[in-house]
Parts: structure tokens; C-alpha cells; sequence
């Protein structure tokens, strides 16, 4: 499996920019890739966006970094040259396949892939159905395994800066980037399946008891 994130400049696939994918290899997270782009003319930019990727409006619209299209083909390419291609991550389907799939219809790229992915959120509820004997909802009765509560079930620290749906900064922390956010999906893939850890930058979060094979 791929686990792949992107970092936009909003969360509309239709309307707004991929600025940088990042992708690895759960069975073998050596094999990495990481590129960023400029934004097109016609994309919108969200202040919201950038204050938790950490881009500055200049960086995104410097014509010396490559276009999205140029950084979706060489992320295919190196997907192609993988032993599994099925993609996986946090809200994948929802969110990094819906741009991926609208902005390589946009530039005329052949993106093959199915329709099915491998989702942490899915992955995490029934880890916590099966310990707990319930699911994790929120006051309105919904799914509430959002990252930071995945991350909080798996032992794992959020050191990651967070905006509230209003644009407030609530968190100072590490601005989001696309390659570090899927070593910290693959991190907790690895906990949650198979109950051990995947990189030693986390080896400083002890793994929860619930989690480890019995």
C-alpha cells in the first residue's frame, strides 16, 4: 500500500490548488516521494489553508517551481514503479483521491486507479470497536476519529499546528507538510495492524497496551 497526503490551499478539489504531494511504501517506508508546485492562475487561495501548510503566497506562486500537472505525472510514475499502487492514508478517498483525480482530468492525465482505498479513520474504528465494543462518536452522534483523535488512540503526541473551522490559530506547532503527515499516517497503520512501530522519531511515544499483539 501507498500512503499519500497532499497540502492544498483549501478543501475544494473544483476550485482550489494542490501545493505539495508526499507519498511512501508502508511495507518498505524507505521508498519515499515528495514535490511541490505553483499554483494555476484560475486557483483559489484560502488564508485558512496556508497557515496550516506554512506556505507563503509567494512560494506557491513562484514560476520557478514546477506546475501541478509536471508534479502529478512524476508522483505516477513513481507510483507505477511500486510493487502495490493501492493508495491509502487519512480520508484518502474523501479528500487527496477527489483532487488527484479532478486535477489530472484537468491537465488530460491518464490517473488509473480504483475507486477503493485503504482509510486510517476505518482502520482506527474498528480497532476501537473491537477493544471498547463501540464506536468513537461526537456530540452530534457522528464519526469522531478525526487525526488528532486517531493519533491520541495510538499513543501519538500532536505536535502539529491546528486552525479552527473559524481560522483561528488554537495550536502552535509544526505547520503541515505533505511527506512528514504520511510518515504520521503510516506510523499509526502500523500500530493499529500490526502493533508496533514504524519509524524511530516516534519511538518516544510508547505504544498503548490495547494496541500491542497479544
Amino acid at each position: 500500500m501507498i500512503v499519500v497526503d497532499i497540502e492544498t490551499t483549501g478543501l475544494n478539489f473544483w476550485e482550489n490548488a494542490i501545493l505539495s504531494i508526499g507519498a511512501l511504501c508502508l511495507d518498505n517506508p524507505k521508498k519515499q516521494f515528495y514535490g511541490e508546485c505553483r499554483v494555476d492562475e484560475d486557483d483559489v487561495i484560502t488564508r485558512k489553508a496556508l497557515e496550516v501548510n506554512g506556505f507563503s503566497e509567494e512560494e506557491i506562486k513562484n514560476k520557478e517551481k514546477q506546475t501541478q500537472e509536471e508534479l502529478i505525472r512524476k508522483f505516477l510514475k513513481w507510483r507505477e514503479e511500486q510493487v502495490s499502487q493501492m493508495l491509502g492514508g487519512h480520508n484518502v478517498g474523501f479528500f487527496d483521491l477527489s483532487f488527484l483525480k479532478f486535477k489530472a482530468k484537468k491537465y488530460n492525465i491518464d490517473f488509473k486507479t480504483r475507486f477503493r482505498s485503504f482509510d486510517l479513520c476505518t482502520v482506527a474504528q474498528t480497532r476501537y470497536l473491537q477493544i471498547y465494543g463501540n464506536l468513537l462518536l461526537d456530540d452530534f452522534k457522528e464519526n469522531a476519529m478525526n487525526l488528532p483523535n486517531i493519533l491520541r488512540f495510538c499513543g501519538i503526541r500532536d505536535e502539529r499546528r491546528r486552525i479552527n473551522k473559524e481560522g483561528v490559530l488554537v495550536k502552535e506547532g509544526k505547520s503541515h507538510n505533505a511527506l512528514e503527515d504520511c510518515k504520521l499516517e503510516a506510523e499509526c497503520f502500523s500500530r493499529l495492524i500490526y502493533g508496533k512501530g514504524l519509524f524511530d522519531e516516534y519511538d518516544k511515544f510508547e505504544i498503548p497496551e490495547y494496541l500491542k499483539p497479544t
